[in-house]
């Protein structure tokens, strides 16, 4: 008896917390940031198209070593030999198919690289979305609370005005004030809607499905500006496509190159009724274009001149992943600043402050002026600290962006 009062006590406390969950979170239990990612890379349909891109790199590859056909051919004619029966057989030189064959792989490798770059794109895109969706809903917290204190203050403000201790214009501002408050609160809830649709969006959800983002702001580390230029120059996806774009550049000469080399082709025939020399004959041949007026010269130069900006290009993009990550390192390092000031300093003065001027207006030691002013002066505060832990995961979602790597 003794253990099924304690499971049924204790499946009273789950439900009860499934309850509270439901209540905070709009029916929908809140995903951590690492959660979020697992879906969106599982199930993100711009990544998703992007790896389609393998079965094409897989087809090209198959395309590239392919051998030329046999040409068979039947003739007859009123001249002898009256009939022919030849097969041509090309004969590539050079090293074509080999050719063809590295600039099919480059190909895939580029590909692979296009897939990390979506990836990299992928993640940033979830985690601005994500923090969004975890500012709105701290926004909409913070404003429906202080709605409340404002619907208190109203009500203290009607209570002071019954009672003859307080004229009919400070109730009237203090209506004002919380119908301002929860007014702020309506527009709060309504752009709650509109981040959570944008997190949906990459989780390839439905935009009305009820997702929650854990409010983790303190998440992600900042790593030292020379370890994160390191990282970038060696793991940055949009270096690895341009990398591939390269390689994909150097097959392409190789194969431009052997193009140069003109291809024999082998002739052999079986003839038939040259009366009266002989009734069955053969003969043999071999043809070759020659490279006079068309040398693929041009070609070979177009395919280098790629290639060489294609490398400059390279040069370029490192100089400035370079910078970009230094900048974005002292950012992210200054909003982190910004972000704990808030949440270890004035967020808790804000609190107080609330709590002493509430007190103090209900026990008629200050006037409304002073409550309104301290109501307004600590929603101020609560906005700016949202925004402020938004500006610091956006500043590490652009410190991420410009590594082209995720953060260690």
């Amino acid at each position: 008896m003794l253990i099924s009062r304690t499971v049924i006590a204790w499946l009273l406390a789950a439900c009860l917390l499934s309850s509270i969950q439901a209540a905070t979170s709009g029916g929908a239990v809140p995903l951590t940031l690492d959660q979020a990612m697992e879906i969106a890379l599982a199930a993100n349909p711009t990544l998703a198209a992007a790896k389609l891109g393998r079965d094409i790199a897989k087809a090209r590859l198959a395309v590239a070593g392919e051998r030329p056909n046999p040409e068979l051919s039947f003739e007859e004619t009123k001249e002898t030999p009256r009939d022919a029966l030849s097969l041509a057989f090309p004969i590539e030189l050079g090293s074509k198919r080999h050719r063809r064959v590295d600039l099919a792989e480059a190909e895939g490798r580029s590909n692979e690289a296009e897939i990390t770059r979506v990836t990299a794109e992928t993640r940033n895109l979830l985690r601005r979305a994500f923090f969004g969706l975890a500012a709105a809903q701290r926004r909409a917290g913070e404003l429906e609370e202080l709605s409340r204190l404002a619907e208190r203050t109203r009500g203290a403000a009607r209570n002071r005005f019954e009672a003859g201790a307080a004229p009919r214009l400070e109730l009237l501002q203090a209506e004002l004030a919380a119908s301002d408050t929860a007014n702020a609160a309506r527009e709060a809830r309504a752009l709650l809607v509109s981040a959570r649709a944008e997190l949906n969006t990459v989780l390839a959800h439905a935009p009305d499905d009820p997702v929650a983002a854990e409010e983790d702001f303190d998440s992600g580390v900042i790593p030292e500006a020379d370890a994160a230029t390191a990282l970038a120059v060696g793991a940055s996806a949009e270096l690895a496509v341009l990398d591939g774009q390269i390689a994909e550049a150097t097959a392409r000469v190789a194969l431009a190159r052997a193009q140069r080399i003109p291809d024999p082709v082998l002739v052999g025939a079986v003839t038939h009724r040259s009366e009266p020399e002989f009734d069955w004959g053969w003969r043999a041949g071999v043809g070759i274009t020659l490279p006079i007026l068309t040398t693929h010269r041009a070609t070979v130069a177009a395919e280098e001149s790629a290639l060489t900006q294609l490398q400059a290009h390279r040069v370029a993009l490192k100089a400035r992943i370079q910078g970009d990550v230094y900048g974005a390192v002292a950012l992210a390092a200054s909003q982190k600043d910004h972000y704990s000031r808030f949440r270890d300093e004035m967020l808790p003065r804000a609190t107080e402050v609330e709590r002493m001027a509430e007190d103090a207006y209900r026990s008629g030691q200050t006037g409304l002026v002073a409550m309104l002013q301290a109501l307004q002066m600590t929603r101020d505060l609560r906005i700016r600290a949202v925004q402020a832990a938004l500006d610091y995961q956006i500043s590490l979602a652009d410190l991420e962006r410009a590594m082209g790597a995720p953060l260690p």
